[in-house]
């Protein structure tokens, strides 16, 4: 069995998400059971066409060599293609591939409305959001949904706006993406707020500075980086000006244990983010019995394993987590819930179990 991931990154080569997580993930671990794995990616700056990543083949191309492209996609030769999160690669691996089996999760399905909420918040330039509106959400790409011989949601909130969106003929089924639980989890004896994410500006990284600046008993550490060198360095600035506040630097899960140790060891995980579809970071956090102090709330993650916060007063979010140590218990209720439906064991069997009947019976819900 061979299985290409479709998807716009892959969590190396300087481009760190959400979906380029889900899918060096998934496709790692696929690998440790056997089974041969592609991937077809934009290629980024010190990537070379043709990389091994955890024993993936990572095939890396050029959106502005159409031609070469195309030349990629179709030589390579998969029995399932499973796009992680929809783009152009989609159409083309269904156009060039049509008597393979298709599959796309659907990880953040952008409206209009949050598509706006890019091109305010861009984490490059603005230009750049319009080419991903263009590559990523095309008459093309619905289409080539529409052909889908399944389609997948890796929250539950996206499954009717999915189908209403993409005019799809059955509801996309929950598939969930797997998070590896700890050996041990230890921690901090005094509060401890971590935020993980981009440094960008969709994700408003200063609200957790202010924060920090308003609990100065409370200490902060925030990981990441920022793609804009300008916007990092003006979050730098302000960073220098607040005691509490650590800065481990951007940490790769995939090479070191490090994270795991940063979210053991914490009470809170903080999200400041203008919008999210539902966050790897929430599910991790929860799986190191972390609460969740947020301004977005996908599947109730924060209103029920947390404080959802719809004023942006964080503040009061924390204080209400932290009185009487409220954070323990959701922060276990999370854990539980997230071991029922994401543990690595489970996530993993599901995805095999959909290729198989895929490929057995043509229709993998059978």
């Amino acid at each position: 069995m061979h299985i290409c991931f479709i998807s716009t990154e892959i969590f190396a080569w300087g481009k760190y998400g959400g979906f380029g997580r889900a899918t060096r993930l998934i496709g790692r671990e696929l690998v440790k059971r056997g089974i041969k794995v592609s991937a077809i990616v934009p290629i980024r700056k010190g990537q070379k066409p043709h990389e091994v990543l955890d024993g993936i083949d990572v095939y890396g191309f050029d959106v502005r060599n159409p031609l070469k492209t195309i030349q990629i996609f179709r030589n390579v030769n998969a029995d399932v293609y499973h796009s992680e999160e929809p783009s152009f690669g989609t159409f083309l691996a269904k156009v060039l591939h049509a008597d393979k089996k298709h599959i796309a999760t659907f990880r953040d399905t952008r409206l209009f409305s949050d598509w706006i909420i890019e091109f305010k918040y861009p984490s490059l330039n603005k230009l750049q959001v319009i080419f991903n509106w263009f590559y990523e959400d095309n008459f093309l790409v619905h289409w080539a949904l529409r052909k889908n011989d399944g389609n997948y949601v890796a929250a539950h909130l996206l499954k009717e706006r999915a189908r209403k969106k993409y005019k799809l003929d059955r509801v996309p089924i929950f598939l969930p993406t797997p998070v590896k639980f700890p050996d041990e989890i230890i921690k901090s004896d005094k509060p401890l707020v971590i935020y993980v994410a981009r440094w960008d500006r969709r994700k408003r990284p200063e609200m957790v500075i202010e924060l920090a600046k308003q609990k100065p008993e409370v200490t902060f550490m925030m990981l990441g980086s920022s793609r804009d060198k300008k916007f990092g360095e003006e979050l730098m600035k302000k960073i220098g000006e607040v005691d509490n506040i650590i800065l481990p630097g951007f940490v790769n899960q995939f090479e070191d244990k490090e994270m795991e140790n940063y979210l053991g060891a914490s009470w809170i995980l903080v999200n400041t983010a203008a919008r999210e579809g539902l966050p790897n970071s929430f599910i991790e956090a929860a799986a190191h019995q972390c609460a969740i102090l947020s301004s977005v709330d996908p599947d109730q993650f924060s209103s029920r394993f947390g404080k959802f916060v719809q004023d942006d007063d964080f503040s009061a979010g924390l204080d209400y987590l932290l009185e009487s140590d409220r954070w323990k218990a959701v922060g276990q209720a999370g854990y539980e819930h997230v071991f029922r439906e994401f543990r690595m064991e489970y996530s993993i069997d599901e995805h095999i179990r959909i290729y198989k009947l895929l490929l057995k019976s043509g229709t993998p819900n059978s």
